[in-house]
């Protein structure tokens, strides 16, 4: 009876093994690092890869004899009807099968943006071998031009890429974020935006005209190398790109949706106004209250924010209170002007709403948000919106008394 039950254990047992029938070898995958997405003629939209040279990441920085070393990705482009079906044909151009196990950005070019982004965001949603936390970014120009740009500091565009949505610059949108705005009510999505600058002469063979003056003639060499730069952020209505916020006004928005970690800020000096202060960020937080009467809307926005003075140009004595003081009333005034930049210009020229304030007000005011929700976006337009701004100034570094002599 004993053996009966261990065999028929054994049995069961086998039923969850699975093995290695769908295995893929590392030498059979071309690994993609980054995707971008434009429209094509027809209705069609073209799919971007920058896919891994494997043999690029191995050995040193240079060939024997002083050469450059190869590119580190392959960079290709093909036209279909939707993602799965470029990425299809994409697969006869190659002679391993697309992986997006990998891949680090997704990047939509300013006319696919323009178009709406459900029916292109779909393939990435879908697919089980596309992570929920690649860095998505909106391109002014072309995406195809940001994937086929090169990075002075890292290995691929991508990864600089990666890096630089890090730094505190701009708001980070990753895929599962952006699913998640574009199904909520109350607020419209936002991407970092990527352009491209020219940063001197390639570095390599290979480097090609990438610069927007140039595009659509890839094909070409030149003496002008270009890397994709963080530029501020694409403001969207719905899945609809409308508009730009430039870095200025993205501090502002940062600001306001509470995402503000890290950065500077440079005021005039409080006696000196032609020379500079400069504070280090070092800690904020920002809370939104909204209120209703009955009849209007209004929200009540506190931002606190604590940092180090870091550099000083002028003379003042730090150790006056009321100059201490006096400084921490102009940053706060800073701050309160960038968020005000951000603020009306979502309100009054995209008339949309990317702050969630119609999503704290469906909080607090459950019942009156079903009136209203339908039509937020308009009424987000006519809400008036208080700032009060409290700075903090912690340290002032190893000087408080500048050296006069």
């Amino acid at each position: 009876m004993k053996k009966k039950l261990i065999c028929i254990l054994l049995i069961i047992s086998c039923l969850f093994l699975h093995g290695c029938w769908d295995r893929k070898e590392l030498n059979e995958l071309a690994i993609v690092l980054a995707a971008g997405i434009d429209t094509a003629p027809e209705g069609d939209i073209k799919l971007t890869v920058q896919i891994v040279r494997p043999r690029a990441f191995g050995g040193g920085a240079q060939k024997p004899g002083g050469q450059p070393k190869e590119n580190n990705v392959w960079v290709l482009s093909q036209t279909g009807r939707t993602v799965l079906d470029a990425q299809r044909l994409l697969e006869k151009k190659v002679s391993r099968q697309i992986y997006w196990g990998h891949n680090v950005i997704v990047v939509f070019g300013e006319d696919a943006a323009r178009e709406g982004l459900n029916k292109l965001i779909n393939f990435f949603s879908r697919s089980p071998r596309v992570r929920e936390t690649i860095w998505v970014f909106v391109a002014k120009g072309k995406a195809q031009t940001v994937i086929d740009s090169h990075s002075q500091l890292e290995n691929t565009s991508a990864q600089a890429a990666g890096s630089m949505v890090r730094a505190g610059v701009t708001t980070p949108v990753m895929l599962k974020d952006l699913k998640m705005m574009l199904t909520s009510k109350g607020n419209n999505p936002v991407l970092p935006c990527l352009e491209l600058t020219a940063s001197g002469d390639p570095q390599g063979p290979g480097m090609k005209e990438n610069i927007p003056a140039a595009q659509g003639k890839q094909e070409q060499s030149t003496t002008v190398h270009a890397e994709a730069t963080l530029c501020g952020t694409g403001v969207f209505n719905k899945d609809k790109l409308v508009g730009w916020l430039d870095t200025s006004q993205t501090r502002g928005l940062l600001w306001l949706t509470d995402q503000m970690e890290k950065g500077v800020i440079t005021v005039p000096s409080v006696k000196e106004p032609e020379k500079k202060i400069s504070v280090d960020i070092t800690g904020a937080t920002t809370e939104v209250e909204p209120f209703w009467d009955g009849q209007n809307i209004w929200f009540d926005v506190k931002i606190n924010m604590e940092g180090d003075l870091v550099e000083q140009q002028s003379m003042e004595d730090l150790t006056n209170l009321q100059i201490y003081k006096a400084i921490e009333d102009n940053v706060s005034r800073a701050i309160e002007h960038k968020a005000r930049q951000s603020l009306e210009k979502a309100q009054y020229e995209f008339e949309v709403d990317i702050f969630e304030f119609g999503q704290a007000f469906h909080r607090k005011y459950k019942k009156e948000w079903a009136q209203i929700e339908n039509r937020w976006d308009e009424v987000f337009t006519t809400v008036d919106v208080n700032i009060d701004v409290k700075t903090t100034l912690r340290r002032t570094g190893l000087e408080t008394k500048r050296a006069i002599r």
